[in-house]
This record gives structure tokens, C-alpha cells and sequence, in this order.
């Protein structure tokens, strides 16, 4: 099966903080804060004293809430599909007015930070604050034992520096905020580093021990990349386990809304060299889906040595990540350098069960980049491990022109076989981790760098409109071939929709490097597929290659 289907299970719906109160209407109330008192005028002591009110009858006591649970959060999301997806418009106030400008000045104060109060703990949780973008309300609650208890926020939260001060009044409370991020000793054990945050729809990112952000991930995509309009589920609501004293791990759950459905998520988080994140996501559909992505991976990819040429740029490279990587359920890995097409373009990896995806960025020189603010060296890899078996599918990798490296313009997700249905529960379970991951099987050799330019012989005019592709492998049993060793190599390569019209493999011994160069011919306006490895001595000893090339 491609999903478990939720079953329901036998206990009671949790109800809101507030008892009955929707969401919106919290909202309306202030988000649930409790209001500030309000003085009372003192009785003139002339005055003689007031007699004795009448005994009232004491009003029952606020009935206990019930218990927090991923289940109960579950329940909760489940029934939310009996009613239209309802997100919550913000009041013209202070917050609608912020602009960018006004935005960038506001940061929380750290004096302020959750969870400081935690005998020895390792994380630290600060918000994000509202406006720009960020118009619609998230609530956090911090969960103890089985109980939620809502987290206010105001103005005395946050740091608002130069003009952003004139903007914003003091001592006011706020509605929610846009989102929150999790601090802990991540490089230093004296240093609280960040470490995840959660802000936007329902995007969220994390880093490895030394990494730079980078890549995001979000919680499901829905109709990415189709001829109808995409749709952007929102994390409305998350609950953040207090955590325990010197706990290593902590444990955040979401409700996610939207038009075609709802869902329940679990992340529990446990930093390291490699930061891990288990996440279960359970949905459920109002509306039929075109497409459901699973597990989407977001990032940016400008040029590299095979397009630098589009870009007068003095930096070598400018990339979050620089290619898809696949290893299938029989291990075999696949490997797709990113791109930066001149159309919308899209790959589908047709697999059953894989053992893992991800986008990662391989290239760790600082001299491949020349950035010293951006640090795209130290943007973290992630990959999805799917855990069970979530059958047939197939991975997708959306590439989308850009011009300007602010874009994110790159998405790969899993596409289920079954299509999504309105009324289908499904659950998801799989594993994320982020960081400078190291190679999967350390026994192939793997794709170093892909360069491309004018086919045919260097220095000679192109005239018959080949493209040359060059494919550095480095590593695993090949690198300690010898160049004479080439003779007892195969290379296995393929293309469609076009020809391959030279072909040539060579060691580089300064480098320890073996060079593929492809001289490929195709028509004009075609897509080619190219596929590559090297074999030899009875076994494969690469990574298999992939390219999608639009011919202009």
C-alpha cells in the first residue's frame, strides 16, 4: 500500500482551549489572551459603606481539558473536514501596515525566549513576529504532560529597532505570531545556535551542525507545477513539547489547513552533525487532489559551470543545491544534476518503495563560489527516507526559470500511483535529515560535476549543432583504477529523442578523477534524456547520471 489508512480509534475529540470556540472566533476574542484589568474608581471616604451584596451562588468550576495527544490532534483534523476551509483575515491594524522595510527592523528579543526556565535545556524557542507576508495568524501552545496551555505573545516580545519603533504600540497584545524557531547548543555548547524554524504556509528548515540555511522543505504540496492553479496548505496551529532537562530531542506537532484538506502532523527533532527530523503527516481530503506531493523539497538553483555563460556574474557557482539524488529500493543511485531551463520543466523518476530522496548540495569549496556573505558551501543537503513501505510512485522534480537567486525555483516531491480522493485518510511516515551528508554507498563512484558547452572539437567552429557534455566521477572503487584500466570499462549510456555522436573516457590522474564526454545531437525545440555509468568487472561502479536537455 502506498499510504496506511488512519483508523479511528477510540477516544475523545480535543476540544479548543477555549471550550467551544473556533478558531476564528478566538481570533476575534484577541487570540485568547486574557485582557488587563481594569482600575477601579475609589468610593469617597466620606461615603458610608456599601452593604452587603447578596450571596450568589458560586459558578462551577471551568470543566478539565481534555488531554493533548497526536491522536486527539488527529480527531480534531479529521472532523475539520466536515466544514470549509476558513483562514482567518487580519484586522486593519499596526500589523497590515508593516511594510518590508518595517519587518526586516523587528527581531524577538532573546531575553524573552520559551523554554529559558527549563532547568539545563537545550532548546530555546523564539517567534516570529507578524506582518509583511505574514498576515494570518498562527497559534503556538506549549505542551506539558498531556496538557496544551496557549502562548501569548505582545509587543514587549520583540525588539523593534530605528523606525520600525514609531509603528508599533507598547505593551499590546498580539493575535498570534507568524510562526517560531527552535534554538539549541548546536556548534558551541556555551552558544544556542538556530537550529529549525517553521514560518510560512507550511514551509520549514533546518540545519546540520556548521551548515548555513539553505533549502526548505514544506509539509505537502499540492498541485505544484499542473495546468491548474497551486495550492499552499497552511500550518495554522503548533504545539512544542516543554522539553525535559538535558533532553536531546523535542517534539512539535502542527494542524495544517486548506481548501482540499486537512492534516495532522509529528516532528520530533533531534540535533546533530546530522540534524534528524521523524515526520508523520496524516491527511485528510475534503476534495479531490490532481496531484499530492509528499515530502516537497524546495530550493534554488542560478547556474553552475554548465550554464554560467547566461550569467555575467564574477561567482563560479550560485546554488542552494546542486542536483536530485535517488537511491532505489535495490539500492542502485540515481543521480540528476539541477538546472536552470529556459521553460518550465519537469522530471518524473518513476520508482516502487525507494529507499530515499533528496536535493543535496555536494560541492563543499569555498573557491566554487566565491561568496563570503551567501556561504552557499555550507548550504545544508536533505533527504527524505520514507519509512514503510509507500509503494508505487514516483519522484517528481519541478525546475522553473529564474533570473535572480531570491527565487526558489526548484521542487521535488513523491506523486502516490493511488490517486487522492475526497474522504481518503492516509498517513505518511519518513525521515528528513539535514546537514553535509555523506555519500549513500561509499563503493560507487559518484557524479563530482557537470559541465556542458559547444559540441565538436575545442577551438574549431560547431557546425553541425552538437552540445558536449563532460561528467566528472570521483570516489569509490573506481578512483584507484588505473588509466590503462579503461579497456576493462563499459560505458553504458543512453539518450532519447537525440543520438550521442562521440564518446570518450579518461582518467584525470592529478585529480584522481574519471571524465565521461558526451558530444550529443538532437533537433531543434526537442527534450533529451541522458542517461550514464560506468561498469566493469562484473558490476556497476557509478552512480547513474541523468540529464534533461530543452534544445533552443
Amino acid at each position: 500500500m502506498p499510504a496506511r489508512r488512519v483508523q479511528r480509534q477510540a477516544f475523545v475529540t480535543r476540544r479548543h482551549l477555549l471550550g467551544t470556540l473556533s478558531a476564528g472566533a478566538v481570533l476575534a476574542c484577541g487570540g485568547g489572551f486574557a485582557r488587563p484589568a481594569m482600575a477601579q474608581d475609589a468610593a469617597p471616604a466620606t461615603e458610608p459603606a456599601p452593604a452587603p451584596a447578596p450571596e450568589v451562588p458560586a459558578e462551577p468550576a471551568a470543566p478539565q481539558q481534555a488531554p493533548f495527544s497526536f491522536d486527539s490532534l488527529t480527531e480534531e483534523m479529521r472532523a475539520a473536514t466536515a466544514k470549509p476551509d476558513q483562514p482567518q483575515q487580519l484586522p486593519d491594524s499596526f500589523l497590515s501596515q508593516l511594510t518590508y522595510d518595517d519587518y526586516r527592523l523587528i527581531r524577538f528579543s532573546p531575553d524573552r525566549a520559551r523554554f529559558a526556565d527549563v532547568e539545563e535545556t537545550r532548546f530555546q524557542l523564539h517567534a516570529f513576529h507578524m506582518g509583511w507576508l505574514f498576515k494570518e495568524p498562527v497559534l503556538l501552545y506549549e505542551v506539558s504532560g498531556d496538557q496544551a496551555r496557549l502562548m501569548g505573545f505582545d509587543t514587549d516580545d520583540f525588539i523593534y529597532e530605528r523606525e520600525a519603533r514609531t509603528h508599533v504600540p507598547e505593551h499590546t497584545v498580539l493575535p498570534g505570531v507568524a510562526g517560531f524557531r527552535l534554538h539549541t547548543p548546536l556548534n558551541r555548547p556555551d552558544v544556542f545556535d538556530e537550529l529549525a524554524a517553521f514560518q510560512g504556509a507550511s514551509y520549514f528548515r533546518s540545519l546540520g551542525r556548521g551548515s548555513a540555511y539553505g533549502l526548505s522543505a514544506r509539509g505537502l504540496a499540492v498541485n505544484t507545477g499542473m495546468s491548474i492553479a497551486e495550492e499552499f496548505p497552511r500550518f495554522t496551529r503548533f504545539w512544542i513539547q516543554r522539553p525535559e532537562s538535558g533532553s536531546g530531542t523535542i517534539t512539535v506537532w502542527a494542524a495544517m489547513e486548506s481548501a482540499s484538506l486537512t492534516g495532522a502532523y509529528q516532528f520530533v527533532i533531534t540535533p546533530g552533525e546530522e540534524t534528524v527530523m521523524e515526520v508523520t503527516a496524516r491527511l485528510f481530503l475534503r476534495n479531490d487532489v490532481e496531484q499530492l506531493g509528499v515530502a516537497p523539497l524546495t530550493s534554488m538553483f542560478l547556474f553552475a559551470e554548465r550554464n554560467h555563460s547566461d550569467f555575467d556574474d564574477f561567482r563560479p557557482n550560485v546554488h542552494d543545491s546542486d542536483g536530485l539524488g535517488i537511491t532505489r529500493a535495490d539500492g542502485d543511485i540515481l543521480w540528476r544534476p539541477l538546472a536552470n531551463p529556459p521553460r518550465l520543466a519537469s522530471s518524473y523518476f518513476a520508482e516502487t518503495a525507494p529507499k530515499s530522496f533528496g536535493l543535496y548540495q555536494r560541492d563543499r569549496n569555498f573557491d566554487h563560489y566565491q561568496d563570503a556573505a551567501a556561504l552557499y558551501e555550507r548550504r545544508p543537503s536533505c533527504m527524505v527516507e520514507p519509512l514503510g513501505d509507500w509503494g508505487k510512485g514516483a519522484v517528481r522534480l519541478v525546475e522553473i526559470p529564474s533570473d535572480l537567486e531570491v527565487n526558489d525555483n526548484i521542487v521535488a516531491f513523491w506523486v502516490p500511483e493511488a490517486p487522492a480522493k475526497a474522504g481518503d485518510a492516509l498517513e505518511y511516515r519518513y525521515r528528513l535529515r539535514w546537514g553535509d551528508l555523506e555519500p549513500v554507498d561509499s563503493t560507487l563512484a559518484r557524479v563530482f560535476e557537470t559541465r556542458a558547452g559547444a559540441g565538436g572539437v575545442s577551438g574549431v567552429p560547431n557546425t553541425d549543432g552538437t552540445r558536449k557534455f563532460v561528467i566528472d566521477f570521483v570516489g569509490g572503487l573506481l578512483e584507484n583504477l588505473p588509466a590503462e584500466a579503461v579497456d576493462k570499462l563499459n560505458v553504458v549510456a543512453s539518450v532519447s529523442k537525440g543520438e550521442i555522436v562521440t564518446q570518450v573516457l579518461q582518467r584525470i590522474p592529478e585529480d584522481g578523477i574519471w571524465r565521461l564526454v558526451l558530444d550529443i545531437k538532437a533537433p531543434s525545440g526537442a527534450t533529451v534524456e541522458l542517461s550514464a555509468h560506468i561498469a566493469g568487472y562484473g558490476r556497476k561502479l557509478t552512480e547513474t547520471w541523468l540529464y534533461q536537455w530543452i534544445k533552443a
